[in-house]
């Protein structure tokens, strides 16, 4: 077991980055359709087939998931890996040929490196072409490649944050995991303690608390298209598409414990959930479990981070 998401049986995960534009994408493949499920919290989402999600529409399954940087520009990663999954002959079969339904959502990181380069068809295919079993990197790769947090005193005050993913393993054998992609605009804490591992800093360099960063003024100083956190958690419980939605709400519990403030207005954060099949076991349990991976994945973005485009990371303050 790697700790990772690809620990969930039928799940690989596939990244591809541009390190000098600070952009990627990150591809969650799926050995056989499984059903998903959503949940957007954030008031300024980018999103592609979120509505096909919705328990009352007409496709049970999907193929992939995208998370991709890039803005709304990044969906079309999603592109790319439609035409991977076309080429396998894999998708929805529909009498002239198949639809590859692939899911996406999108991070805002054109505050770092070059901005006129995004996450394109050809990043979303290579990101798919790369797809395997082999343990998650973290950090800066993938969507995370140019993810960053704290941003309540100004971008220069920012540091930067990753990609993270973490997972657990029941006697059962069940398994859920949790990829995310940490792009907030407050700080991201430890759930145990409080503790603040990244967040805003002051002219000195020192770490501070974004809620009393937001309580310093008289209005809303968060930038706005600065931010978003997407992540997709996955079991292999058998779920419907409504309780996979179920799972995808309680997962942002996750976010709520470690991110400070979360689920902004000038926030996108998406959280998909995915179910392989094959273990019976309630919704309950599976939404607790996804809410502590999601928190564990979370803090893993910002402690395997590394400083890139001016901005320390937790591991080059605290070495």
């Amino acid at each position: 077991m790697t700790g990772t998401i690809v620990d969930v049986p039928g799940v690989k995960v596939g990244h591809a980055q541009n390190e000098e534009a600070l952009t990627g994408c990150s591809v969650i493949m799926l050995d056989r359709p499984s059903v998903c499920g959503v949940d957007v919290r954030g008031s300024a989402p980018g999103t592609r087939e979120t509505d096909l999600l919705d328990p009352v529409n007409l496709v049970n399954a999907v193929h992939a998931i995208c998370l991709s940087g890039g803005s709304a520009y990044g969906l079309d990663a999603a592109t790319g890996v439609m035409q991977y999954l076309e080429e396998q002959g894999i998708g929805l079969e529909v009498g002239f040929g198949v639809v590859p339904i692939v899911p996406a959502a999108v991070l805002f990181d054109f505050a770092v490196g070059d901005h006129r380069v995004r996450p394109d068809r050809a990043m979303g295919f290579q990101a798919a072409t790369a797809a395997s079993n082999e343990a998650c990197p973290q950090g800066n790769v993938g969507a995370g490649t140019g993810a960053t947090v704290g941003k309540l005193n100004g971008f220069a005050n920012a540091m930067k944050s990753g990609l993270g993913s973490a997972s657990i393993t029941l006697p059962n054998g069940l398994v859920v995991g949790a990829l995310v992609a940490v792009n907030a605009v407050g700080h991201v804490m430890e759930p145990e303690n409080g503790q603040i591992l990244a967040g805003p800093r002051d002219d000195e360099g020192n770490i501070k608390d974004s809620v009393e960063v937001m309580k310093a003024h008289t209005f809303s100083p968060i930038p706005p298209g600065t931010n978003t956190t997407i992540a997709v958690v996955a079991s292999n419980a058998t779920l419907t598409k409504a309780e996979a939605k179920k799972v995808a709400q309680m997962a942002h519990d996750g976010l709520a414990r470690t991110i400070r403030p979360i689920h902004t207005m000038f926030d996108g954060d998406t959280i998909f959930a995915v179910a392989t099949g094959g273990i019976e076991t309630s919704v309950d349990l599976i939404g607790t479990l996804s809410a502590d991976v999601l928190a564990e994945a979370v803090i893993q973005a910002v402690k395997s981070a590394k400083a890139a485009g001016g901005l320390p990371s937790h591991s080059s303050i605290h070495r």
